[in-house]
């Protein structure tokens, strides 16, 4: 069936809240009115309140009770409304979600998803548009999904569901309705920690997530016409990495950009850049390089496309390292 992101978010939660009476929906809005971007519509009319929980405006107020429902045998998808909001959480993640297992030495675990929407590029207000996947991905204990396609956002997320630890789900907003695509009905999984390639190529590889996988694809569509040939490798999971995929790829061509929303300075990019050249830095024939937002802010609306990298960097990155 033909989905965008939105339609393949609240399939996954239809689909996995009617296999599994223990999957619940928390969050601000998410019942009555459906999500901010209707992404839990008709949840509530189907599963009722008790299993689609309307909550006060307090992050910290919702993955706390989430914490304690995923002790307690439940599977909460707890959804933050803007990624810019979830620093009143961010102790209850780092605190307690990421530390369960351990310090039960094994008898607990926290079967939690928090899902948030992230990213600019929409001409949205002050902490609606930030990319800060890096403040999770160096937490030990959570895992961090950021899909791109539709197929992918369902099936990572009925994986996140499923998965016996706290899992970061970003979902980008520029995204949400940008395309569609064939999704499975029903039954669809996707597994956590493995990256997928986009475009194949030969001469540079490009790896990055979120909306930037539609940015580097454009470049590389631009880049045919100069004969270098880009493979486009979307990472779809950030923690765990695949590794495996990202190493194959740098042996293949020689050459590696990463492309990323975020502000560079410790950036997701600075580790994985770090990782490449740990595990592959014989097989590069030219730096790494990275294509990132800067080291700013993220900006109002009139300077907003000034800040988020386009095709056209990408295109001069690529030129940079086939020239080394």
């Amino acid at each position: 069936m033909m989905m965008n992101n939105v339609q393949a978010i609240n399939d996954a939660l239809m689909y996995e809240m009617g296999r599994d009476p223990s999957v619940m929906v928390m969050g601000e809005d998410v019942g009555r009115e459906g999500g901010v971007f209707r992404a839990t519509a008709g949840l509530q009319e189907k599963y009722g309140r008790e299993r689609v929980v309307d909550t006060p405006l307090s992050e910290n107020g919702i993955v706390g009770c989430a914490v304690g429902l995923a002790l307690n045998g439940m599977k909460p998808v707890a959804e933050i409304q803007f990624s810019g909001f979830v620093f009143a959480a961010y102790d209850q993640l780092i605190s307690h979600a990421a530390r369960m297992r351990q310090r039960s030495l094994g008898r607990f675990h926290v079967p939690l998803v928090v899902r948030m929407p992230y990213g600019g590029g929409v001409r949205a207000l002050e902490h609606h548009s930030e990319s800060d996947e890096a403040i999770f991905t160096q937490v030990p204990g959570l895992k961090v999904v950021a899909p791109h396609a539709p197929s992918d956002m369902k099936g990572l997320l009925i994986s996140a569901i499923r998965d016996p630890d706290p899992v970061i789900f970003l979902e980008h907003i520029k995204l949400y309705r940008a395309f569609r695509e064939d999704v499975p009905e029903g039954e669809h999984t996707v597994p956590i920690g493995k990256a997928k390639i986009v475009a194949k190529g030969k001469d540079v590889s490009i790896f990055t997530w979120g909306a930037m996988v539609s940015v580097s694809v454009e470049a590389a569509k631009q880049l045919e016409g100069e004969s270098i040939s880009a493979e486009v490798i979307d990472l779809r999971t950030l923690k765990p990495l695949d590794m495996e995929a990202i190493v194959e790829s740098v042996k293949r061509t020689g050459r590696a950009i990463i492309v990323e929303e975020a502000r560079k300075l410790s950036g997701f990019g600075s580790d994985l850049s770090a990782a490449i050249a740990e595990r592959a830095l014989l097989y590069l024939k030219a730096p790494i390089i990275r294509v990132s937002g800067y080291d700013i802010r993220f900006p109002l609306y009139q300077l907003e496309d000034e800040y988020l990298p386009e095709a056209r960097r990408v295109v001069m990155a690529a030129r940079e390292t086939m020239s080394f």
